[in-house]
This record gives C-alpha cells, structure tokens and sequence, in this order.
C-alpha cells in the first residue's frame, strides 16, 4: 500500500499530522507493508525568496489578529504538539518561501533519504530557534540524514533542479481537491484530510488495505442441495 503525503515544512498542523499519522500507522497490522511518500504543497508560493518573517506579527497579519490573538493561536498549536509527543519552541519559528527545501526534499527521495529529510526539517523548523530559511542549514540537515554536501548545494543553487516535480505534485493536489494540508492519500482510493488523531488514521488504512482485496461473499452457503465434502468426509444428502 502506498500512502502520498502532501505537506509543506512550514505548516505546524502537517508537522502535527504527520505524528498522529505515524502513530496511527503503528497500530496497524499491515504497517511493514505500507510505503509512504511526501508531496510538494507551498502555503504561500507567492512570498519571495529572501523574505522571511516571525511567526507571531505573520499570523496576526494574514488573519487581521491582534498580536495577542496570534500568541495565543500559536500556543494551541504548541500545546497541540506537545501532546502528540512532538518537541515545539513556541513563537520561535520563522516564515517564508518554501519552494528550495521542497526541491531538496525531491532530491533526497532520488537518493532514498526524503523520509529523514523531512522529519530533519521539521524538527529544525518548529523544535529549534535556527532558521530554515539559509542555505547552508539546509546542506547541513543533507548531510545529516546521509546526503552528500556537494550535491545538495548544486541542487539549491541550480533553481530548475526537481522544480518541475514540485510543481506536479501541487498541480496533483489540485486535481484531488487538496485546499489544504496536511492531505493524505491512501491507495489513491481513500483520502484524509488534516492532522486527525491517530485511530482515524489506523481506519483509514484498515479501509485502504480491506479494499484491495474485498472479503468474498459466498453464495447459497446454507441451500439444501449446496452438500460439499471437507476433511472429515462428505455430507450425506
């Protein structure tokens, strides 16, 4: 079974989701047989590189908060966190274009390494007060989960390098009517949306998993003439 994640590194729910999800994913019986993939999603593909923000004046901004509500929104997220066991630095993170680390996240999926890679970036993002938004963080995490330096440095410099497969990925959201994410897809039959708690996840792949192979329904089991013979002989009509 193949699950597609789409998530982007800058959004605490997905951090949040993909917690629940890996919990949900421990409870189920099939767990070993369960291939997960991330997807590209940008919250905002529209801020320019370079342009990074705090997280607190950047909330009370895009929803029109005071400075006080925007705290205290970023506090349910951390407490939220917090409780699915995850590390959370509350109002240390920052925001701003998220297209680089998608790329790189691509290149670490062709070198067999996207699932460290992502869980090194968001722990970077939200569990520790150095920026994601420098170049030479993100080589430092590649190298961290086994990427070769070199090569991650030439994918963040050459801004055409798995470009085009972030942009299928959100273009594939779109086609599957993803508005937001974290977004999963199971099987590419069963989709769930949001960071939900775990056991909704551990349905959701036992409903994934039942339909590759439906339960065979027999037919005419208890008729009168159905006699059949087993192990300790045959019936006698």
């Amino acid at each position: 079974m193949r699950v597609e994640i789409w998530s982007d590194v800058a959004c605490p729910w997905c951090y949040i989701g993909k917690a629940r999800f890996e919990q949900g994913l421990s409870a189920f019986a099939h767990k070993d047989d369960v291939e997960v993939v991330f997807r590209s999603f940008e919250l905002d593909p529209t801020l320019p590189k370079g342009a990074v923000s705090d997280v607190i004046p950047m909330l009370a901004k895009k929803y029109g908060m005071s400075l006080e509500q925007a705290k205290a929104a970023e506090e349910r997220v951390a407490s939220n966190a917090h409780a699915s066991g995850l590390e959370y630095i509350f109002g240390a993170h920052d925001v701003g274009n998220t297209f680089d680390m998608h790329r790189l996240i691509h290149f670490a999926n062709a070198r067999g390494k996207q699932k460290e890679l992502v869980a090194a970036l968001f722990h970077n993002h939200f569990a520790d007060e150095r920026s994601l938004f420098d170049d030479e963080r993100l080589i430092e995490l590649a190298v961290q989960v086994g990427l070769d330096a070199d090569e991650a440095r030439a994918v963040l410099a050459d801004e055409t390098a798995y470009a085009a497969e972030v942009r299928a990925d959100e273009q594939e959201a779109q086609m599957l009517g993803a508005n937001g994410v974290p977004f999963f897809v199971l099987d590419r039959k069963f989709g769930v949306s949001g960071g939900q708690p775990a056991e909704v996840f551990t349905q959701a792949l036992q409903e994934a998993w039942a339909a590759q192979v439906p339960a065979l329904k027999v037919v005419g089991e208890a008729a009168p003439d159905g006699a059949v013979c087993g192990p300790d002989g045959c019936e006698i009509p």
